[in-house]
This record gives structure tokens, C-alpha cells and sequence, in this order.
């Protein structure tokens, strides 16, 4: 299968492409190498004779439209995104026009290529999102999201998210464009971008910076091993059913003052302070950000059912692993660093 791979050269989406790469696709890399992406995060893969990487913004129609003609894809798998909730709450411009304008112009060109092709009923455009299109849960673990839970984006981010989702389903509905969507949780692993909860306490920690923790740190998140979920991806995209929806959980709900404690324990273990003392230490409690979500909790039962999928990496086995991976490629991180607004607390505006 020759599968069109949108935002390539970011975390998730690199992600994809190696595992589909090694599954035996074909793939092309549409990547417009903003901030977040880096071509280091493929470098495994470039010189696969089944690889082509296109520099294009998918706010590009004539882009788009050139890309589907020149390689006609079997598939594609739109994962381009502004991702970042407090850049969304400092600048939201950028994510209407990448998130909702972006997907639309994505939509319209594979439906221009899907007719011009004769309309193949084999043909799949899926597209990825987030679980924080439903809202914030309330801590009773009895209650997760399913795909039936009705929409309640807070943030600007999750809103255009909650807004990309809806011309998804809307071109499926009416145009008869064949579509899977997905909704994953909050993903970890290799090739984190520095900006996030993870990799932030990692590298804060090994610089003897504070480790901050948005208020109390009670606010709880079902973590994913991006490793899994582009295998989930995958699979979807193969064996999902035309218009139907499937989340996708790491099955690992941890609060975030639990998941630092961890990482802190983790780094005592492989790269302990020269003082002797834990990282915990370092723990800082900061002023929350604005609408922050009490918990995000997926209810997978649909992927596994329908599907036969299950993560395969615990939360401990994957925070061990992504930790080690950021102890042995510090250039690759040590470059992205100086990147606009990486290291800076973002998001404070009400």
C-alpha cells in the first residue's frame, strides 16, 4: 500500500512512517517542517527506495493537489497538527488555519484524486486526533471516554481538533469519502519534542532546573507509547470500518505529580544526582494553566473488540525506555532546544 503520511517529520507521525516503512508500505513524507518536526526523526528510513518526503504545508491546495497526482496514494493518514494546548492558548490563529482550514484543504484535495481515480472503494483517508475533543472527566475511574460521548473541546487547541473531527465525518456523510477517525490519549516515547510533560521533566531534571507541575498535579492522563499507537494507527487504517470512529488508550492512567514521581525515581536509578539525593527535589508546583481538564480516561473496548488491539508497553516499561532514549541521543534534543519558545512556559494568558 502507498500511503500519503501528513506531519511525517513530527512525533507521531515519524513514528508511523518507520513502522510502516518496516511493515512494507510505500510512503510519502508531506511535512511543512515547522517548529515541531525534524527530518532527524525519519533519518532511520530516508534512503528507503519505498520513501519520498515532500516539503509542502497542507494550507497549500496547489500543493495538495500536485502531491495527490504525482503519487497517488492508496491511503492516506492525516496527522498534520499544531498539538500544543499553551501555544494554542498564546496564539490560536495558527491552529484554525492548520487544524480546521488545513483538513479541509486536505479533504477536498483527496476527494478531487478519489474521483479523478474512479472512487476505489479500497481507498481510506484517516484521520487522527485526540481524546481532548470530548472535555474533561470527572475522577470517578468508572467514567471514559467512548466514541459515542458527545463533544465539549475547552481549549483552543482541542477545539480545532473538535472542528476537523466534524469535516471529517461531514465529507463522509456527504461526498461518500471513504473515512476512518481516530482519538488516541496522551502519547510518550523516542523523538518527544522538548515542549511536552515528559520530555520537559526529563531534560529539566539532567539540567538541574525546576520540575514544574501545573497546580496541585492531581489532573489525570491515560498515557500511550507512541509506538503502540502507530501500530493501532496502522491496523486501522487497514482493517477499520469505513465511517466509524475508534479511540485509542494506553490503558495507563496516571495523575501528573504520579508520572513525575516516576520519571524522577527512573533518573535516580540511571543517571542519579551527585548529591545523592532523589530529583523529586526538584518538584515545583506552578499557577495552572487556564481550563486545564481534570482527566482524560479512553475506554478502548471498541479497538479491542472489533480489532483485536491492546497496548503492548506498560506505562513503567515505556517511561523506563523513553528515558534511556533521551540519556543516548542528546544531540538530537540539544538541537531542537533552541527552537522559538522551547523552555519557556507558554500558555499563562487568560
Amino acid at each position: 500500500m502507498k500511503i500519503l503520511v501528513t506531519g511525517g517529520a513530527g512525533f507521531i507521525g515519524s513514528a508511523v512512517v518507520r513502522q510502516a516503512i518496516a511493515a512494507g508500505h510505500e510512503v510519502v513524507n508531506l511535512d511543512a517542517l515547522t517548529y515541531a518536526a525534524c527530518l532527524d526523526n525519519v533519518a532511520s528510513v530516508a534512503e528507503s527506495p519505498s520513501y519520498v518526503f515532500e516539503e509542502a504545508d497542507i494550507r497549500d491546495r496547489a500543493a495538495l493537489d500536485r502531491i495527490f497526482a504525482e503519487h497517488a496514494p492508496d491511503a492516506v493518514m492525516h496527522l498534520a497538527a499544531e498539538s500544543h494546548v499553551d501555544r494554542s492558548i498564546d496564539g490560536p490563529g495558527d491552529f484554525i488555519e492548520t487544524n480546521v482550514t488545513g483538513t479541509f484543504n486536505m479533504l477536498e484535495a483527496a476527494r478531487k484524486f478519489w474521483i479523478a481515480v474512479g472512487k476505489p472503494a479500497r481507498f481510506r483517508f484517516h484521520h487522527i486526533s485526540t481524546d481532548e475533543v470530548y472535555g474533561s472527566l470527572p475522577t470517578d475511574k468508572s467514567v471514559m471516554f467512548t466514541e459515542e460521548t458527545a463533544y465539549d473541546p475547552r481549549s483552543p487547541y482541542s477545539a480545532s481538533k473538535a472542528s476537523s473531527d466534524h469535516l471529517v465525518r461531514a465529507w463522509h456523510e456527504t461526498y461518500g469519502l471513504p473515512v476512518v477517525l481516530t482519538n488516541c490519549s496522551n502519547n510518550y516515547g523516542p523523538f518527544h519534542f522538548p515542549e511536552k510533560l515528559i520530555p520537559v521533566v526529563i531534560l529539566n531534571a539532567l539540567a538541574g532546573k525546576a520540575l514544574p507541575i501545573y497546580g496541585d498535579g492531581s489532573n489525570i492522563r491515560d498515557w500511550l507509547y507512541v509506538e503502540d499507537h502507530a501500530d493501532a494507527l496502522l491496523l486501522v487504517l487497514q482493517k477499520g470500518e469505513n465511517g466509524r470512529s475508534y479511540n485509542v488508550g494506553g490503558e495507563n492512567e496516571r495523575t501528573n505529580l504520579e508520572l513525575v514521581e516516576t520519571l524522577c525515581a527512573i533518573l535516580d536509578d540511571k543517571r542519579p544526582r551527585e548529591d545523592g539525593t532523589s530529583y523529586k527535589e526538584q518538584i515545583t508546583f506552578v499557577t495552572d494553566r487556564p481550563g486545564h481538564d481534570a482527566r482524560y480516561a479512553i475506554d478502548p473496548s471498541r479497538i479491542r473488540t472489533e480489532l483485536g488491539w491492546r497496548p503492548s508497553v506498560t506505562v513503567e516499561e515505556g517511561l523506563a525506555k523513553t528515558v534511556q532514549w533521551y540519556l543516548d541521543n542528546e544531540d538530537w534534543w540539544r538541537a531542537l532546544q533552541s527552537r522559538k519558545g522551547v523552555g519557556e512556559r507558554l500558555g499563562v494568558q487568560t
